[in-house]
């Protein structure tokens, strides 16, 4: 077997049916579905439910190149808790009647019909890729019990991919055989067709400073405010807020409080997000989440971000970025005191950031990275999957 740290060939093909499992379907996913559905010469068939409104996901209606079966969502509990549990009725019928060469599902126990969907392909010899964040340590009274149960589901898997070489190292820790884990850096942008913007290392006015996504609590912006509001005169920044939501009364009545500077432009999507990018100089998200990240470092953006599951630790490094631990209000403030205060450097983070989503992170890229570790197992296999 090939080894798992071997890089995806330029333009890998697979050239079987491939179906492919998610408990929801974003919109933010549908791009890469589609990319992907073009390197299966048999098809891509992505079977997906829908999210409980509580969790104000937005999600796809519908996909241009691979095929959406709509999955029927039984939810037990709150998904944003450790006891959540989930079945999709109808798994089995879709896979009878895709008749897949090779499944990808979501590496995640507490999605119980998945198990009947390994069993299905396991009858019939084919092979089974899970698709997960990682096994971060696990904690509270129950957590022997989720641990094996988090193990035993793991090794039924033919092998797993990770959304970042972080999570690669979690499941390596829990002794999973090193080739058959893959590191799939996670992605939601293309590779950008825009040259590498240009910006001048002399201002002719404050730095700015963007925040783009969905205006949540958990989004932090009070420590984005209160970081601009710690910094010296001369570098204060103007800051742009692009996006809408729930919290946006509450972040509009602390800005006028603690820095006025903040410009809310509302919700902005496409095209109409290009402006914003252009102008600034500097991406932050003190919060979680982080779509917008790599949309920013396309537009030659250094970032400062809060520390996540892992999955920004590929894309976002000393050369281009700060990252700093959530909730930490000192730390934040540091950063942005250092980026704004050298601005030639922040250009030159600002092309390092460009340079990674046009040569290692992007949607493209991922989809190679799939395909090589379907293809890897594939060749363990007997299954004939030039049939098409």
């Amino acid at each position: 077997m090939m080894p798992s740290s071997a890089p995806p060939s330029s333009h890998p093909s697979f050239p079987g049916r491939l179906a492919l499992q998610q408990r929801v379907l974003p919109v933010y996913r549908a791009p890469f579905f589609d990319l992907l559905a073009g390197s299966c010469l048999g098809g891509l068939s992505v079977f997906a439910g829908q999210p409980l409104l509580v969790e104000g996901i937005a999600s796809a209606e519908s996909l241009n190149h691979a095929e959406y079966v709509p999955a029927r969502n039984i939810h037990f509990g709150d998904p944003s808790t450790r006891f959540y549990l989930c079945w999709q009725r109808g798994v089995v019928d879709w896979l009878e009647k895709v008749d897949p060469d090779a499944l990808i599902l979501e590496a995640n126990p507490r999605y119980l019909s998945n198990r009947k969907a390994i069993r299905w392909m396991k009858e019939r010899g084919r092979p089974v890729l899970g698709w997960g964040l990682g096994a971060p340590p696990l904690g509270g009274i129950l957590s022997p019990v989720r641990r094996r149960s988090r193990l035993s589901f793991l090794r039924s898997l033919d092998g797993i991919l990770a959304y970042s070489q972080k999570g690669a190292a979690e499941y390596r820790a829990l002794g999973l055989p090193p080739g058959r884990i893959f590191a799939a850096t996670n992605s939601a942008t293309p590779r950008p067709e825009r040259p590498l913007p240009h910006r001048p290392d002399i201002l002719d006015g404050p730095p700015v400073v963007l925040f783009v996504g969905r205006l949540q609590a958990r989004k932090r912006l009070d420590i984005l405010f209160q970081a601009c509001a710690a910094l010296p005169e001369e570098i204060r920044p103007r800051v742009l807020v692009v996006g809408d939501g729930p919290a946006r009364p509450q972040f509009e009545a602390l800005a006028e409080q603690l820095y006025p500077q903040v410009e809310f432009v509302g919700a902005k999507f496409g095209w109409d997000t290009e402006p914003y990018f252009e102008r600034a100089d500097l991406f932050a998200l003190p919060g979680t989440g982080g779509l917008a990240v790599q949309q920013a470092m396309s537009y030659a953006l250094p970032v400062i971000v809060a520390k996540g599951d892992g999955t920004q630790d590929d894309l976002v490094r000393p050369e281009n970025g700060w990252q700093v631990t959530p909730g930490d209000q000192g730390a934040f403030t540091a950063a942005l005191r250092e980026a704004l205060s050298d601005i030639p450097r922040l250009r030159h983070m600002g092309a390092e950031s460009y340079r990674i989503v046009v040569e290692e992170i992007n949607i493209e890229e991922m989809a190679s990275s799939f395909i090589y570790a379907i293809m890897t197992l594939i060749g363990e296999s007997s299954h004939d999957i030039y049939r098409i």
